[in-house]
């Protein structure tokens, strides 16, 4: 009904974030300033990641005909009964997407990070 409301909100927040903390680095000398943390230097990632998401969850949603071009756009809140079902949706369904991207993109930039830090003559043994 409304999952995808979880993942466009952290989606919206992040890319906020992700915003102010670029004008704050333009803002700086840009010569002495680098980023070491392997997740901020992969932000860009998990926004592409929960936008890309919440598109194809919205599409999912007009689709099912769940989500409508008219006042009140999303159809379980024409009803108080369905209105609880559909909170509870997002604190369950879209909570755990949440969850889910973010912890696959944590995995993504952890084993990025890994195979950047290796050797070359490491990676080339992993290869033989």
């Amino acid at each position: 009904m409304a999952c995808l409301v979880v993942p466009a909100t952290q989606a919206l927040i992040v890319t906020i974030a992700t915003k102010s903390m670029k004008k704050k680095v333009s803002n700086a000398e840009k010569s002495t300033v680098t980023v070491k943390n392997p997740f901020i230097k992969r932000i860009n990632w998990l926004t592409n990641l929960l936008w890309g998401g919440s598109a194809l969850l919205a599409f999912e949603h007009v689709w099912h005909g769940e989500i409508i071009p008219f006042f009140p756009f999303l159809t379980a809140t024409a009803n108080p009964e369905d209105a609880i079902k559909m909170l509870y949706e997002m604190g369950t369904s879209g909570v755990a997407m949440s969850l889910l991207v973010t912890a696959v993109w944590a995995g993504m930039v952890l084993v990025t990070n890994a195979i950047e830090k290796r050797t070359p003559s490491q990676a080339n043994s992993a290869a033989e």
